[in-house]
């Protein structure tokens, strides 16, 4: 290690250079992963290295010392090749096929329906650049793949033939979904004419005989297409949306705010260390220990000053109205206008522990639901989500949280059930705002498993036969769109195709794995307990 860190003073390290950085794994184990350097700086005569270790999660990035660096296998960094400026200007910003691809098509479409008075349409700022699936999401998380196009034609919104009713190998999930930057899945949808398919297969009241399966504990259901089928792309937008009350853009994304700015925050009686980068204010980021006071969230700079504001701050619980108390857990909703500082310092808070979205100041439009347990001492915030006070496009979450302390204890898969309990007292289907986080996304799935399967096995047989449901009437009981319940059904691989007929098969891995993991799920919400009621919000002025 001492030949190491004396050659690190002979050789000059740079940001962008990428070498081999020793870090324990969850094994405590040592492990040397490639790393790239975001910034370098000196503290008392020593230097220091903030590195991203690649195809790692940005939370494990950290500082290092030069004894930690393995110079043997230094990558200098490339030296931009230079490309012709346009118009022969200095200091044009050289073009790349994707940009010139996506100009040409905006300027088609702005010659297409520009209005004669030369308004036109502005040019999306986002790129989006996919990469590989394993950098985003854990492996213990497949997707099936999509059906072909001449399976797709007889109902598009199921997938392809399956032929065994048990789980397939956890590989073959690639063909199903890409991911951008910000850990969005993407439907890969297979080409198609223009026109919009029909589903042939004997139509929905047309059921048939399926094959009784040799174990007799498997149950079958019949899974009629819904009356109206169409491609499961419809209604899913091809990127993420540029709204939201953490704003997902990636345009922001410079050496600065990728590197954690924040070391550590005090949060009643916890200390967190976050994630990611927060923008919180400058004179703010060089102080050891961040203090925040845990019922309004404003931020100070010392442990004098919270216990000075403590003795003038009156609330012990979030600003708004408490809409549900179960035991110790209650939820508050705020109102992102009334209550313009406390959603602010809330999106602060929220950022050091999302990357996948960056901040919005404007909490005006939107609603926030936040968790708290109850102790002698007040409310304290678990967790919280965000939603939109109008969504076009049936987003029932904005962003969601649960905070570090609390995670992996059920709270998650609480948030969201509250969520969808929200949802059926609106009558409406609901789905998560994209992109989702990598944590959010398993909570997610198995929420929407864990929902459709207690739904599948409480059905009864009628009159001898076996069970019938469409996805339509399991998105209608849950709440939950019906494109998460197809993406769902292929995920847990229920569907199987039976002369022209589409079957849901339980097995009984299945039914074991869901009744080991609905043991260990204690928290419910209990809609008893809910006193909600949804307001109209397009008939408000501005909110």
């Amino acid at each position: 290690m001492t030949k190491m860190a004396d050659n690190a003073s002979s050789v000059e390290i740079v940001e962008g250079c990428r070498l081999p950085v020793l870090r324990k794994n969850q094994e405590h184990e040592d492990e040397w992963p490639l790393a790239e350097i975001l910034s370098v700086k000196e503290v008392s005569a020593r230097k220091l290295y903030y590195v991203h270790y690649i195809d790692f999660n940005k939370r494990l990035d950290e500082w290092v010392t030069s004894d930690r660096l393995d110079l043997k296998k230094l990558q200098f960094p490339k030296k931009e090749a230079k490309t012709p400026t346009k118009n022969g200007l200095p200091g044009s910003r050289p073009s790349s096929p994707e940009r010139e691809v996506r100009k040409s098509l905006d300027l088609n479409l702005q010659s297409a329906t520009a209005p004669s008075r030369g308004k036109t349409l502005p040019t999306p700022k986002r790129k989006v650049e996919p990469v590989p699936l394993a950098t985003q999401v854990s492996p213990a998380t497949p997707v099936p793949s999509l059906p072909s196009s001449a399976e797709a034609s007889q109902a598009s919104v199921f997938p392809a033939v399956r032929e065994t009713n048990t789980f397939k190998s956890r590989e073959d999930h690639d063909q199903l979904s890409s991911l951008t930057t910000n850990g969005t899945a993407r439907r890969l949808i297979p080409s198609q004419p223009g026109r919009k398919r029909k589903a042939n297969c004997g139509g929905t009241d047309e059921m048939i005989k399926v094959l009784q399966y040799n174990n007799p504990q498997s149950a079958s259901v019949f899974l009629p297409p819904p009356e109206d089928s169409q491609d499961s792309s419809d209604g899913i937008p091809s990127a993420p949306r540029m709204t939201g009350s953490l704003v997902s853009d990636r345009s922001h994304d410079d050496i600065v705010t990728r590197m954690k700015n924040i070391e550590c925050i005090e949060l009643g009686r916890h200390r967190l260390k976050p994630w990611y980068f927060s923008p919180y204010p400058q004179e703010l980021t060089t102080l050891p220990i961040l203090y925040l006071c845990e019922f309004c969230l404003k931020y100070l700079k010392s442990l004098k000053c919270l216990q000075r504001h403590l003795t003038k701050c009156n609330l012990r619980h979030p600003p708004g109205n408490e809409i549900y108390r179960k035991g110790t857990i209650s939820f508050f909703e705020i109102d992102g206008r009334k209550n313009k500082t406390y959603s602010q310092n809330l999106c602060l808070l929220a950022k050091c522990f999302l990357d996948h979205k960056t901040l919005y100041y404007d909490t005006d439009p939107f609603l926030f639901y936040v968790m708290t347990e109850y102790d002698s001492k007040g409310f304290h915030i678990v967790g919280y989500f965000s939603k939109e006070k109008e969504s076009t496009e049936d987003y029932n979450v904005a962003c969601i949280l649960t905070l570090p302390p609390y995670q992996r204890r059920g709270y998650g898969k609480l948030l969201i059930e509250f969520s969808y309990e929200l949802s059926k007292v609106e009558g409406k289907t609901g789905t998560p705002e994209k992109p989702l986080s990598d944590l959010g996304l398993l909570s997610y799935r198995s929420y929407w498993s864990q929902t459709i399967l207690e739904i599948l096995m409480d059905l009864k047989p009628d009159n001898g036969e076996r069970p019938q449901i469409t996805i339509n009437e399991i998105s209608e009981i849950t709440s939950v769109k019906k494109e998460d319940v197809i993406s769902t059904l292929q995920y847990l691989n229920l569907i199987n195709y039976y002369k022209g007929q589409y079957i849901l098969t339980l097995s009984e891995d299945i039914v074991d794995g869901h009744e080991r993991a609905m043991q260990k799920r204690h928290l419910r919400i209990d809609p008893k307990c809910l006193h909600f009621t949804p307001k109209d919000w397009s008939k408000r002025g501005k909110w």
